[in-house]
């Protein structure tokens, strides 16, 4: 092949017109590949509680709405769902947010206490006067800048995301301790409340939001050039940066998001219970995002992501503590037992795991 021809070949790989139909196809099987683990996860948890737990599919309709042990995976899921989303995100851009559980306790906090604020709280002097529109963009917004806060600190400041986030993470619940009081407000209004435990289409509302919320993040970001953006700062940020992307800016928006999400999350628990319990409310939930996130497919070190993976790898944590739980596993064993078997899905994903496993059992084969 001439050097013209192959210069006019590279040009046509790289042109803005269709690839080589194998080009096509290479392309959907590494977009897939990520997916096909918290799938086949999905799928054996399922096939597993359709054979051994009793009743575990039954499902039944009272006064319009569905109940049953499906339907209460992905009501009690819709929280990890909201922040596994933001983590997503974070995680994409080389980072990592340890606050969204206090945000959430500083979110439902805000609203609670506007709602009926307890003797010298912070927000006593406040009244909306029981509006639940003002109540969520008071909440929303305390939780937005709690996602600036941490988005100045990591990309303005250049602190170490482990570090700036878990400012927040400490600092968070003590805010929310202040705005409370030190104690636990309770609240009853019809209308936040059914945010967090009624039903829209025979349908949990938590449920409903959470779906909508990714629906509406996967169109903003695989819709857009930010999930591009997104994956190039993750990989490398100078690069990045010289190609004209704002990196800054990016992961700004990435940490953001995170706190809005985690604010939307703090809401729908906060309503569910009924009151603000700050020392609970979204504890430890900032591990089971990453776990999803991990579990979906991104990669922890940045830049590939997968905002359908962590969808799936929240519902396979939701769906593995429902079925440990059905099982009747004592409450003492439930968190070693849900552990060792994330532990074996995520080494799993490893290749050079499978690698290792494979050498083995091709040695024991070759004996």
């Amino acid at each position: 092949m001439s050097a013209s021809s192959g210069t006019l070949t590279k040009a046509a790989v790289l042109s803005d017109g269709p690839p080589p139909p194998l080009l096509n196809r290479s392309s959907r099987l590494r977009g897939l590949a990520p997916l096909t683990w918290p799938l086949l996860a999905l799928v054996a948890l399922l096939l597993f509680n359709f054979l051994f737990t009793k009743g575990f599919y039954d499902l039944k309709v009272v006064d319009g709405r569905l109940y049953g042990s499906l339907i209460d995976v992905l009501n009690r899921g819709a929280p990890t769902l909201l922040l596994s989303l933001g983590m997503t995100l974070v995680i994409a851009t080389g980072g990592i947010d340890l606050s969204v559980g206090a945000v959430m306790a500083l979110t439902g906090a805000v609203a609670a206490c506007l709602l009926s604020p307890p003797e010298d709280s912070l927000l006593s002097g406040v009244h909306v006067n029981g509006s639940l529109s003002l109540v969520l963009l008071a909440g929303l917004a305390v939780a937005l800048i709690a996602g600036v806060w941490n988005g100045l600190l990591v990309a303005v400041f250049r602190l170490q995301p482990i570090v700036a986030t878990l400012i927040l993470m400490v600092a968070g619940r003590g805010i929310a301790q202040l705005v409370t009081n030190g104690q636990i407000p309770t609240f009853d209004h019809k209308g936040f409340t059914w945010l967090g435990s009624g039903f829209l289409f025979m349908f949990p509302v938590p449920t409903i939001i959470a779906v909508a919320a990714a629906l509406i993040m996967l169109l903003f970001v695989r819709g857009t050039a930010l999930g591009l953006f997104i994956e190039a700062v993750g990989n490398n940020r100078v690069a990045s940066r010289i190609a004209g992307v704002n990196a800054v800016g990016v992961r700004m928006v990435c940490y953001a998001i995170s706190g809005l999400l985690a604010g939307v999350a703090g809401l729908l628990l906060t309503a569910d219970i009924k009151a603000a319990d700050v020392n609970n409310v979204g504890l430890y939930l900032e591990l089971d995002a990453i776990l999803a996130a991990a579990i979906g497919g991104t990669s922890l070190a940045g830049g590939r992501f997968s905002l359908i993976g962590s969808v799936l790898g929240a519902l396979v944590i939701q769906l593995l503590t429902t079925t440990i739980l059905a099982r009747g596993v004592a409450p003492e064993a439930t968190l070693v037992c849900k552990s060792a078997i994330i532990i074996l899905l995520c080494l799993l994903q490893s290749p050079d795991f499978r690698d290792m496993f494979r050498r083995i059992f091709a040695g024991r084969r070759a004996a």
